[in-house]
């Protein structure tokens, strides 16, 4: 049986990278006529839709889901997503589950060209893109998202790891990021979240992609900011995120 599966990885990950390809190249357009004719919202609901597709094209491969939420999200308040990062897979969950947040993103400055659709959304979507071979570019454009989620209420998704764990294994948080954010928009809600098991569609770099991996999402309670001193918060969301990490 499992010497089937490897052999079916192939096919199925030809075909989901085609249509993966495909959907980068469909929705580029359609978000640059949504921002440019009709604005904000129209663009959010093509970001939205460009990542259920993605969430649904993993379903070839065998991928599924489980979106356990265990307090209710908070709403119409500014959100700082606390989570750990594990593969580029982690993204498209994020996007459409939590959709109601209208999640942007802290990325890096690579990511801001060359790629369809993605490359776009970064740019013109509301994240930031960070040089993070330059502190202080850096610490402006964190600076500058957590006005925008202050001033806009929604929500700025953040991986304090710095890279993706190849294995699992929780890294350990950088703290910069999280304390510029904490200062900038104190009034916040912190939301941990944890993810398993999206690693694992990567142990061969993007071909082929394993079948039938379990994508988990633990949305932990929020926490005030305001409530905690930076590094105290900090410290309680390395142990709620790390405790929740299955390897």
């Amino acid at each position: 049986m499992k010497q089937l599966s490897k052999i079916l990885s192939y096919p199925l990950s030809a075909v989901f990278l085609l249509l993966f390809g495909l959907n980068l190249l469909l929705f580029h357009p359609i978000q640059w006529f949504c921002l440019n004719v009709f604005g904000y919202q129209a663009h959010k609901k093509s970001v939205d839709y460009f990542n259920w597709v993605i969430v649904r094209l993993l379903h070839i491969v065998g991928g599924t889901y489980a979106i356990r939420i265990h307090e209710k999200l908070p709403l119409n308040v500014p959100v700082i997503i606390v989570s750990n990062h594990q593969s580029m897979w982690d993204i498209s969950p994020l996007i459409w589950f939590l959709r109601k947040l209208h999640p942007k993103f802290i990325s890096k400055i690579e990511l801001g060209k060359g790629i369809p659709s993605v490359s776009f959304n970064l740019k013109y979507g509301g994240s930031v893109l960070i040089d993070r071979k330059d502190p202080q570019q850096a610490t402006e454009q964190i600076t500058k998202i957590a006005h925008y989620i202050s001033e806009h209420n929604r929500s700025v998704v953040i991986f304090p790891e710095g890279t993706r764990s190849r294995d699992g294994h929780l890294k350990t948080f950088h703290r910069k990021g999280l304390t510029t954010l904490f200062k900038n928009a104190p009034e916040a809600y912190v939301l941990p979240i944890t993810v398993n098991n999206s690693w694992k569609l990567q142990t061969k770099g993007m071909f082929p992609i394993p079948l039938g991996v379990h994508l988990t999402f633990d949305i932990q309670a929020p926490v005030k900011v305001s409530d905690h001193s930076s590094d105290a918060l900090i410290d309680l969301l390395e142990r709620q995120i790390g405790a929740m990490v299955k390897n």
